[in-house]
């Protein structure tokens, strides 16, 4: 289950990176702009704001979500990015911060590729941080004997989750797109006593909330804190910069 207020603490530092990706979208006059994993809809908005004679499609797999997004005024729905398919007058795909969730999104993003009109657009962004301390730390913990069975299947246990730019970029060039391929190390500065920890318990820590009950997910935090801790130490000023790599992509349909 999503919290969008757990993962709306970070908003300022979640949403840079949908800006970065939005703006390299060359998309002029698109007549429907659609928003996969639109999560608390907050970042939908500026595509009405950008694109205000457009239809905004928006979709997020949480039903919480889903229902903070419509209390913004955003017409979401629930659905599954997999079976999402392209309407005829789709002329923008946007994904932030979701395909890692698909472990198929390479085929995914190959389908789409073929499915959309010349002159479209397919722009996402993925964290490429899983090898970072933070995963690090939170896969080891889920690897010993006390946790192993009942976190077998945390999706994170792979670090090549997602793919390089330089691997999208001809994946889809492949696919006859032009496509422009990136990456940013962003470093955030956080602030409060355990801050890598409430950061990741809003995204990556979410499939571990699920599967455990209350007091198991206390014991599974307190563990973790100090792995985190000494990964990520606080300065003397009383920040902790906490760098977060992404992945960009955005390509055009020829």
């Amino acid at each position: 289950m999503w919290n969008p207020e757990v993962y709306l603490e970070f908003a300022d530092y979640r949403g840079r990176p949908f800006f970065d990706l939005l703006s390299r979208v060359g998309a002029t006059g698109p007549r429907r702009v659609v928003d996969l994993g639109c999560g608390p809809g907050n970042l939908t908005d500026r595509l009405s704001a950008r694109w205000p004679d457009a239809q905004i499609e928006a979709w997020d797999s949480s039903p919480e979500m889903v229902d903070a997004a419509r209390d913004r005024g955003v017409a979401a729905r629930v659905g599954d990015v997999r079976d999402w398919m392209p309407a005829p007058d789709t002329d923008v795909v946007l994904s932030n911060a979701t395909l890692q969730w698909v472990p198929e999104h390479p085929e995914l993003l190959l389908r789409w590729a073929g499915q959309l009109v010349p002159g479209s657009w397919i722009a996402f962004q993925v964290p490429g941080n899983f090898d970072a301390p933070s995963h690090q730390a939170v896969r080891h913990l889920a690897s010993r004997p006390q946790w192993s069975a009942a976190l077998q299947n945390f999706p994170f246990r792979d670090p090549d989750v997602v793919l390089e730019p330089g691997e999208y970029a001809g994946l889809l060039a492949d696919a006859g797109c032009l496509v422009d391929a990136w990456e940013t190390t962003y470093i955030h500065a956080l602030t409060g006593p355990n801050p890598v920890l409430d950061w990741i318990t809003g995204t990556a820590l979410r499939p571990v909330r699920s599967a455990l009950n209350d007091a198991r997910w206390r014991q599974f935090r307190a563990e973790l804190t100090p792995m985190l801790n000494a990964a990520y130490p606080a300065r003397p000023d009383g920040t902790t910069l906490f760098p977060f790599r992404r992945v960009f992509v955005v390509a055009q349909v020829n």
